[in-house]
């Protein structure tokens, strides 16, 4: 009797798991033909086959690393590194999260997000310190970073250094402008002045002036007449008789 007990606890077991081997089935199905895939190269098939296996079971390590995997292949690298992102909550041991992490580095490296990369490789490192790969990346991360910032830097102090040249350039040109005005203005207001200028002033007299002038030359075109007919006289006297 209870033998029988015991055997139909084992088959309501085995019934209650049933559905959960069905739905895994077809995950590791489709990440073992995402696997044939890539090892012939054919990235974008992969893809597919572990986007499926993702459907079955969303927190599948395997599946969303390889994914990961199959994206940076096709230099899909911001879409990669979402993938590995996920997969690194989810390894099932010390060395499938330092690959993780170190391909995360990897792809956050190829979008020149080189902080990011820095903070994947050291996590990586404090799982697996003897990576050597991994230190290598991370040092060349570390010297692309420092770059980068000095590109930023010198490139914020040409944005200044032009800024600053626009300033002067405008400045000069408003001074110019404003020479130019004053240097107009000028010489409307010397034009201006010369036209105010006045001429020689005009002699106006009057009536009675204008005749006693008139008077004065007549005396002395008589006395002037008087003159020569003296002068005639004297010369008729003086003539020799013939």
């Amino acid at each position: 009797m209870r033998s029988l007990i015991a055997y139909l606890r084992l088959w309501v077991s085995l019934l209650m798991l049933f559905p959960l081997l069905l739905h895994a089935q077809p995950e590791k199905g489709n990440i073992r033909s995402g696997n044939k895939a890539y090892q012939k190269n054919n990235f974008n098939e992969a893809e597919i086959r572990y986007r499926k296996a993702l459907e079955k079971n969303n927190a599948s390590f395997n599946a969303n690393y390889n994914l990961g995997n199959a994206l940076y292949k096709q230099e899909k690298f911001e879409e990669a590194s979402r993938q590995y992102s996920a997969a690194a909550n989810l390894s099932p041991d010390k060395s499938s999260s330092a690959r993780d992490y170190h391909n995360l580095g990897n792809s956050f490296f190829k979008q020149h997000k080189f902080k990011e990369s820095i903070e994947a490789y050291k996590n990586a490192l404090r799982i697996n310190p003897s990576d050597e790969e991994t230190r290598y990346n991370l040092a060349y991360a570390q010297k692309m970073q420092k770059e980068q910032e000095q590109n930023q830097q010198n490139k914020n102090k040409d944005n200044q250094n032009q800024d600053k040249n626009q300033d002067k350039n405008e400045n000069q040109q408003n001074e110019d402008g404003q020479k130019k005005q004053q240097n107009e203005q000028s010489q409307q207001q010397n034009a201006a002045n010369q036209q105010k200028q006045p001429g020689q002033p005009e002699q106006k007299i009057s009536k009675e002036d204008a005749e006693r002038l008139l008077q004065a030359l007549r005396n002395n075109e008589k006395e002037i007449q008087k003159r020569l007919n003296k002068i005639e006289g004297q010369r008729t006297r003086t003539e020799k008789q013939w």
